[in-house]
């Protein structure tokens, strides 16, 4: 069923909820229960529990294992060090995230004097200096000046998450890039006698259409365009004509545009082979020319669908199709966006697949909506900022959590004559109980910060020794000794569900629902996901004697199979090593996914898949981390070991200078079906299904799988899918209040 909106999705709630009255008796509260533990279902959690809704819903939330986070999920390990899943970064145009971290945060009230990190701008740091790395091992770095304001922040009357917004903004970035050109490109002669077009007689006036093309014809007319100048003045008249959209007759700035480009091509041909930064200006140029020719092409200012209508096309397949060069497409900076989004079709780096309309919204908000800054570091793990947090508010709003509970089943109820469908009960493995409390008590403290621990604590589990001793890991999906099986039946154990488990685990604990409704099976056939991988490096000296001469950046782009790395040496202070770390550095990628033969069927898959990226990881040392710390090899040219830090250490100890100690570092093979990362294949969009789909009349979805608007495997998708899942059930937040949700 397509996606209704706010008012049939309050009536739909409301009406089930009708019938389900005279089985429960009750009237007063709702019994919600959200399965899964990441970001999108702890926003669920947040809108729900809410004080305007007066207590009316009960939460409930299951989650495997003994931490939240899903794909987020950090711990705390041997020298309090934190081990992440992966990379996190937050994007400054991350508003949706933001705005619930202000909010909860402000509602915790932590004492500074007490807490470190008691603020959000305590939790959150500003990274400017984002990096582009080359296959040529050539490193490209750029300062990124702050945008207005800060994210989360109320929004203007503005919108900026419009497409004639990003038509604007792509002018004025235009503009500003040809006329710092350095002098290197030659301004040759102007042909014609036509007006100067850095003076007020020529004619910017584009009141009609009409007005419009008359311009557009004398800067066609006269040899204007053969110039640095005057392509910035064509520059600016095509800004005023964005800025007026929606003005009949955009199309008529195809033919200014078309000559643009070429004449840029032509001013650039000569001189960017033997300069780099010419080179990355012109490539960022002429994406842009492909983007604003697509956009007049494609009528994307008119399309009731917005971008989703190019999601059929890979994001190069329709740069090149508007008119972008291969040198363009194939740039540092075009593989740099799909490694950050790890737009890899089975993991595998000769496939690059990235669906357009979702790319495009991607990149256009990244570089031009952001506030504060381009990106934002946590300033401890991603547990420790973000889930610790909303774990200790929702506590206090009276949300219940049932750890070490895994989905098993859903169940639906008997067949209906007519949709939508129901959800009849929950069915769970009981991992472990927990002894002497009513909840297990997950969060640790660490010199007065509630963080989460890489281990749950077995004391507080029965029979908790034996568990440890046996090695029961209860965050694998193909772990399944169990202590015991719950099933809660709706009308008495819950009336609402959130489904906010990974797309990966659907098959698994959906088996009925995707037997049952094709639109469930398609989803799961055509929305691909990947492993994916990381490590973490702790090195004993300072990068600047490593040879790293910059200021702290992240960079993608970089040499695979880990092709985004940051430089986190701000969080060593979070840690508490024997021998203390100077530098620290992240590293990621897609995972290649494994042959058929060996996914899923065996109890050491995951124990293979860690290996392997164990030996990647070594190999990638050895071949690529002198590009980013020259220093860090010897004369022979061979990584020094005994660079690396363990936790185990003592001070005055003799470290090993074998590739042996790097069993001292942290690694991951992120294989569980639901952690494993969203894809934004071409084609693959529309088969995802939104939280505001009623197939099921009690029951919702969330995560940054669903159609949620901004389609990409990211923490402000899962935001936004949590408050729509909210929203589902509620009828809040307003479709309007979720900031950029412009699906239509």
């Amino acid at each position: 069923m397509p996606a209704v909106g706010p008012v049939t999705a309050c009536e739909n709630v409301l009406h089930h909820f009708g019938k389900m009255k005279s089985r429960s008796g009750r009237t007063d509260r709702i019994e919600v229960a959200i399965v899964g533990g990441g970001c999108a279902a702890m926003a669920a959690a947040v809108e729900l529990s809410r004080p305007q809704h007066r207590g009316k819903y009960h939460i409930t939330v299951y989650q495997s294992g003994w931490r939240l986070g899903g794909k987020g999920a950090s711990g705390r390990g041997p020298a309090d060090r934190i081990e992440e899943h992966g990379l996190h970064l937050w994007m400054g145009f991350y508003e949706n995230a933001f705005r619930l971290m202000r909010e909860c945060y402000a509602e915790l009230g932590r004492d500074p004097l007490k807490c470190r990190i008691a603020d959000w701008r305590d939790a959150f740091v500003a990274e400017p200096f984002i990096g582009i790395g080359s296959e040529a091992r050539r490193q490209w770095l750029a300062h990124f000046p702050p945008g207005d304001g800060l994210p989360g922040d109320p929004l203007t009357d503005y919108n900026p998450f419009t497409t004639s917004s990003y038509l604007v903004r792509s002018a004025t970035l235009l503009r500003t890039l040809l006329a710092s050109v350095p002098p290197t490109v030659d301004e040759p002669a102007r042909q014609g006698r036509g007006p100067d077009p850095s003076t007020s007689a020529f004619d910017l006036n584009i009141a009609s259409s009409a007005e419009m093309q008359a311009t557009v014809r004398q800067y066609l007319k006269y040899g204007v365009l053969t110039t640095v100048t005057g392509l910035v003045s064509a520059l600016r008249f095509v800004e005023l004509a964005f800025r007026a959209a929606p003005l009949p007759g955009l199309n008529l700035l195809m033919p200014l545009l078309e000559t643009v480009a070429e004449n840029l091509n032509q001013q650039f041909a000569g001189v960017i082979a033997d300069d780099p930064e010419l080179r990355s200006v012109w490539e960022v140029v002429d994406l842009l020319l492909a983007f604003q020719r697509g956009a007049l092409r494609f009528n994307l200012l008119s399309e009731p669908s917005g971008f989703d209508c190019l999601n059929a096309y890979d994001t190069r397949e329709w740069l090149r199709l508007n008119g972008a060069s291969e040198r363009s497409i194939n740039s540092d900076l075009m593989r740099g966006l799909y490694d950050l989004a790890m737009a890899y079709e089975d993991g595998d780096v000769r496939r690059p697949r990235m669906a357009a309309g979702l790319g495009l919204r991607a990149c256009l908000r990244m570089f031009f909506t952001y506030r504060g800054a381009m990106m934002w570091k946590m300033q401890a793990g991603m547990g420790d900022i973000v889930f610790a947090p909303f774990y200790e508010v929702l506590k206090r709003r009276g949300v219940s959590f049932k750890f070490f509970h895994r989905l098993r089943n859903v169940s639906l109820g008997a067949p209906a004559t007519e949709a939508p469908g129901h959800v009849a009960a929950l069915e769970f493995d009981v991992q472990a109980e927990v002894k002497n409390a009513d909840e297990y008590q997950p969060l640790i403290d660490i010199r007065g910060l509630p963080c989460w621990p890489s281990a749950p604590d077995y004391g507080q589990l029965v029979d908790g020794a034996r568990l440890r001793a046996e090695g029961w890991e209860f965050e694998s999906h193909w772990e399944r000794r169990r202590s015991g099986a719950m099933t809660l039946q709706v009308g008495k154990d819950f009336d609402l569900v959130v489904l906010g488990v990974g797309l990966g685990a659907i098959p698994d604990v959906c088996g009925e629902i995707v037997a049952s409704n094709p639109r469930w099976a398609a989803m799961v056939e055509r929305v691909k996901t990947i492993p994916t991988q990381a490590f973490q490096l702790w090195l004993r000296t300072d990068m600047a004697s490593l040879g790293w001469e910059g200021l702290p950046t992240t960079m993608s782009g970089f040499a695979k199979p880990f092709d985004t790395w940051a430089d986190m040496r701000h969080l060593i202070r979070e840690e508490k090593w024997p021998v203390r770390p100077r530098s620290l550095i992240y590293l990621c990628g897609a995972m290649r996914e494994p042959p058929k033969t060996r996914r899923r069927e065996s109890h050491n898959f995951a124990k293979r898949c860690r290996e392997q990226v164990r030996d990647d990881a070594v190999a990638w040392i050895r071949s690529n981390l002198r590009t980013i710390l020259p220093k860090s090899v010897n004369t022979s040219g061979k990584f020094r070991w005994e660079l690396l830090v363990d936790p185990g250490e003592s001070v005055g100890s003799r470290p090993s200078r074998d590739e042996s100690r790097f069993a001292s570092q942290f690694w991951t093979a992120n294989v569980n079906p639901s952690d494993r990362y969203v894809l934004s294949v071409p084609g693959s969009i529309e088969y995802r299904i939104s939280p505001l789909d009623y197939s099921y009349d009690n029951l919702t979805i969330a995560g940054d799988w669903t159609d949620c608007g901004l389609n990409l495997g990211c923490v402000e998708s899962a935001f936004i899918s949590g408050r729509l899942a909210a929203h589902a059930i509620a009828a809040l937040p307003k479709l309007e209040d979720i900031i950029g949700y412009d699906h239509p």
